[in-house]
C-alpha cells in the first residue's frame, strides 16, 4: 500500500492510496476540522482519469465542510472515493484496504456510505478501522443513511415551496 500527500491549497490534507495486490485506487480529501473530524461518505465511481476523481473529492469534501456547519453537527468536512467500476473490482482485500487507509488519518476523517458503497461494504472497513460510521444496526449502527437523506431533501423542498408559493404541499 502506497500512500502519497497531494498539496492543494485550502485544503488541510489530500492523500492518495495505491495498492496493486488488492487493486484500490483512492483519494481523501479533508477540507476542514475546525469544527471537529472530517465526516464524509465513501464513494466508488469508474473516473476516467485521477484527475476528474480528485475534482469530485475536493468538491465534495469541501461541500461537507459547509453542510456540517449549518447543521451545527461539530464536525468538519472530508469524502473518498474509490476509482474503479464497481462490478468489477468490489472485494474483501480492497475494502480491508481501504479502511488500512482510513486509519492512516488516525481520526482526522471519518468515512460513511455513498454512491455505490453499502452496509457489508462499510462493514469489512471497519474491521480495520474505528473510524466508520453507518453500520448496520446489528453491529450497533444506524444502517442505511438513505432514508435520512431522502428525508432531509424532501423537507428541503417543502421549505423551499413555502418559502416560494406560501405554502409547502407539494401536491
Amino acid at each position: 500500500m502506497k500512500i502519497t500527500e497531494i498539496q492543494v491549497k485550502d485544503y488541510e490534507k489530500v492523500v492518495r492510496c495505491v495498492d496493486e495486490a488488492s487493486g484500490l485506487h483512492a483519494l481523501i480529501a479533508v477540507h476542514n476540522t475546525t469544527l471537529g473530524p472530517a465526516l464524509g461518505g465513501m464513494r466508488m465511481l469508474p473516473y476516467a482519469t485521477e484527475e476528474e476523481a480528485l475534482t469530485d473529492v475536493l468538491r465534495l469534501s469541501r461541500g461537507m465542510s459547509y453542510k456540517s456547519a449549518v447543521a451545527e453537527t461539530g464536525l468538519g468536512g472530508g469524502k473518498s472515493v474509490i476509482i474503479g467500476d464497481p462490478n468489477e473490482i468490489k472485494s474483501e482485500a480492497l475494502f480491508l484496504t481501504m479502511g488500512r487507509f482510513v486509519n492512516h488519518l488516525h481520526g482526522k476523517y471519518i468515512t460513511a456510505e455513498d454512491m455505490n458503497i453499502t452496509v457489508p461494504d462499510l462493514e469489512i472497513v471497519r474491521r480495520e478501522t474505528k473510524y466508520v460510521t453507518g453500520l448496520s444496526r446489528a453491529a450497533g449502527g444506524s444502517g442505511n443513511p438513505s432514508p435520512y437523506t431522502a428525508h432531509g431533501c424532501l423537507v428541503g423542498i417543502q421549505a423551499s415551496a413555502e418559502e416560494a408559493f406560501g405554502s409547502a404541499d407539494l401536491t
